[in-house]
């Protein structure tokens, strides 16, 4: 058995951007195959996510300003995002040094395509959460499996790995988060392909049909959600009904008949959910399970990585035995803490319709009004999803709750800004809800303690700025 990427020790890599959500697990895994890894981060620069770096260097990671300073040798990799222009200072050094140059997702995908087994976490929402399931599920049975993912596991989270978003394990078994809003979800060639679901995000939907599908095609199997319009039109299509060739699949769903695994007698709770997951083989079998996380969606992730497990080998009982041990995700429905007047504040990486669709759904199957803070991930989403973002409010929040919006986050660069604040705040207002926009984070912050009222819940909704975290914190030690 080879362990992908074994033949690293020999390399050394410069990752521009190692402290980004999908740079720093991957940098994590080719440091521990044994390769030598140093960066930069504008962060780093700034001051910014102080924690985070001083950990890395912890590690023994080499961090340089972002000013070209890193890259001293032809024989380092220079990794960084397509979107980093030759002008930016490492690039051009790494280009004046005849350095070769990877894309995040190309380094990523030869990994993942190296391994003698795979399964790729794909799909508009869930995927952080499924993946580690997934992984959880298979370390905690001794399979020692390889783990990619674009967030902290708090399973893995130890005084020693303080960023547990990518385990190195020296199994067969490689299990990543797969994107598409990049298209690079092309590039992966999975033993198992699981596609929780399909929505509007940041491509079209014709051009997300393709993606998906020729990414569940190039699997050994798929997994699918039934209950998801895109993904069970494309299950329909893997099981020949129609022109398409017949594909491997199996579905899960609440309760579809059709489907191989579903879930019944659910019983939701503030901080976990329990219900009987059922695997329809020719045994029949179910077992009781109980989540330590809440939300209906978190079922539909539990039976997901149950699914795909079993693909590789893992028993039915034991994978719902295993996945009641799994603890979350940093950033996913992560409950900061209830202050002494009875306000709770919640973290969340709600940042498209369907995330935060599920998270106000989990949120509104107990009593207390909302308080949340969202802020966009950028002016080009903002843009793009206007209407769905304003749907997704206008039903998720009820007439009591309130919705505090600054700007979107923006690190620089030209940028679009048509579409701003205002104008979501403008429209949700108009059809009747509470939505109130400030300038800066500290004045949405100012506002949410001026606002809360014992009982009263707290949300920090958003994306691509791991400060958000750090706000959630300070505004819990106010209320």
């Amino acid at each position: 058995m080879t362990l992908a990427g074994e033949g690293q020790k020999a390399k050394s890599y410069f990752f521009c951007g190692i402290g980004g959500s999908g740079m720093l697990p991957l940098a994590m895994i080719l440091k521990g195959q044994g390769a030598e890894v140093s960066g930069s981060d504008r962060a780093y620069d700034q001051g910014r996510s102080a924690e985070k770096f001083d950990y890395l260097k912890a590690q023994g990671f080499k961090l340089f300003p972002q000013d070209g300073s890193g890259l001293q040798s032809k024989d380092q990799i220079l990794v960084a995002s397509a979107a980093v222009e030759d002008t930016v200072p490492d690039v051009a050094a790494a280009l004046k040094l005849g350095c070769a140059r990877l894309g995040r997702a190309e380094l990523l995908s030869s990994l993942f395509n190296e391994a003698p087994k795979s399964i790729g976490v794909a799909g508009t929402s869930g995927k952080s959460t499924t993946t580690g399931m997934i992984g959880w599920i298979l370390h905690d049975l001794g399979l020692k499996p390889t783990v990619m993912n674009g967030a902290v596991m708090k399973n893995f989270v130890t005084p020693d790995a303080l960023f547990a978003s990518a385990l190195v394990g020296s199994g067969e078994i490689f299990v990543s988060e797969v994107d598409e809003s990049d298209g690079s979800i092309a590039r992966y060639n999975p033993t198992v392909a699981l596609i929780n679901n399909i929505a509007l995000d940041h491509k079209t939907m014709d051009e997300l049909r393709v993606l998906f599908e020729g990414f569940a095609r190039r699997s050994e199997v798929a997994v699918l959600n039934d209950e998801n319009e895109e993904t069970s039109r494309l299950n329909q299509k893997l099981l020949g009904h129609g022109d398409e060739p017949e594909h491997a699949s199996v579905s899960f769903s609440l309760d579809d008949p059709m489907s191989e695994f579903t879930a019944s007698d659910i019983e939701p709770g503030p901080t976990s959910i329990s219900f009987r997951a059922h695997m329809s083989d020719e045994l029949r079998k179910s077992a009781f399970v109980t989540l330590q996380m809440p939300g209906v969606h978190n079922v539909y992730n539990a039976l997901a990585a149950i699914a795909a497990v079993t693909r590789v080998g893992v028993s039915f009982d034991a994978a719902c035995k295993s996945v009641e041990k799994f603890t979350g995700i940093k950033r996913r429905f992560d409950i900061v803490g209830t202050s002494e007047a009875g306000i709770t504040v919640i973290d969340d990486f709600g940042h498209n319709p369907d995330k935060i669709g599920a998270t106000l759904r989990t949120l509104h199957d107990f009593d207390g009004r909302l308080l949340v803070m969202f802020q966009p991930h950028g002016f080009g989403p903002l843009k793009k999803m206007r209407a769905e973002f304003v749907e997704t409010f206008v039903n998720g929040l009820n007439d009591e709750d309130v919705l505090i919006m600054p700007q979107p986050v923006y690190f620089g660069g030209t940028v679009d800004r048509s579409v701003t604040s205002e104008h979501l705040v403008g429209d949700i207002k108009a059809a009747g809800k509470q939505a109130e926009v400030f300038e800066t984070r500290d004045e949405c912050g100012d506002r949410l303690v001026a606002l809360a009222k014992p009982g009263d819940r707290i949300i920090v909704m958003g994306a691509r700025d791991d400060t958000l975290s750090e706000f959630a914190a300070s505004v819990l030690s106010r209320v």
